[in-house]
């Protein structure tokens, strides 16, 4: 493999999908209650999942009608790693992509971490929503959508769990873990486009790649710069870089 593609919310931007750390960004917006590293977690779906499931379905379900930018379909040939769970690279026709944190267009049973699964479509329109639906009426038919019983308690084997990696869960093969260390293994060159480098995917991207000594390059208008000899910095968008390697191979 010559080159990895490792992206980040920087590629979805202007598709009009909010990064996760800026200011209007999906990390930054909690709940009334909570915030979203409490949100964003195992622990919140099994103890209160109908609040967890009204701040998933606003924050990114809302987002499951949006189009694919010139950079999904640049990279839609691409070896790729998508730290993104807005599906935006399928949709470009990327049919081979590994989607490291899960996708919104899709949902699980709802099972032990470690259990082999195989991710369903989400079939988020199903719900039927009415411009006036209020909060307490769309927790309702989320909770339905979701199988969790009048107990308000998922139910392992029967419930249903959005297909996300959430903060207090691990790597698994549900996420394709094992074949993202392959590839960074393989490849002779990883290029991340788009991310802060504040992920656990690419902490594990840049330590197999500095182990290795390969080359790196960095996409983005505002790099994070790094410790290593090997990195050529980009200091432009997803778009401008996508566009001149357009150009360029």
């Amino acid at each position: 493999m010559d080159e990895l593609f490792v992206t980040g919310a920087g590629v979805s931007a202007s598709s009009g999908i909010p990064t996760f750390r800026g200011s209007d960004g999906f990390w930054t917006i909690g709940s009334l209650n909570y915030t979203p590293q409490e949100m964003a977690t195992r622990s919140m779906f099994i103890n209160n999942p109908s609040e967890f499931l009204l701040w998933y379905f606003k924050r990114f379900a809302s987002y499951r009608n949006i189009k694919p930018n010139s950079s999904h379909f640049w990279l839609s040939d691409k070896n790729l790693i998508t730290q993104n769970i807005d599906g935006l690279d399928g949709k470009a026709g990327n049919t081979d992509y590994i989607s490291i944190h899960g996708r919104l267009d899709k949902m699980v049973i709802y099972k032990d971490e470690m259990d082999e699964q195989i991710p369903i479509n989400a079939a988020w329109d199903d719900i039927n929503l009415n411009y006036d639906c209020s909060d307490e009426l769309l927790k309702i038919k989320l909770l339905k959508k979701f199988l969790i019983n009048k107990n308000l308690k998922p139910e392992l084997g029967v419930s249903l769990k959005p297909y996300v990696l959430l903060f207090d869960e691990i790597y698994t093969d549900l996420y394709g873990i094992s074949d993202a260390e392959k590839w960074m293994n393989s490849a002779k060159k990883i290029i991340f486009i788009g991310t802060s480098f504040s992920v656990n995917i690419t902490t594990i991207a840049l330590r197999i790649a500095v182990s290795r000594g390969i080359n790196i390059e960095i996409v983005d208008p505002d790099p994070v710069k790094l410790n290593y000899d090997n990195i050529i910095y980009h200091n432009i968008t997803a778009e401008e870089y996508c566009d001149m390697r357009k150009f360029k191979d």
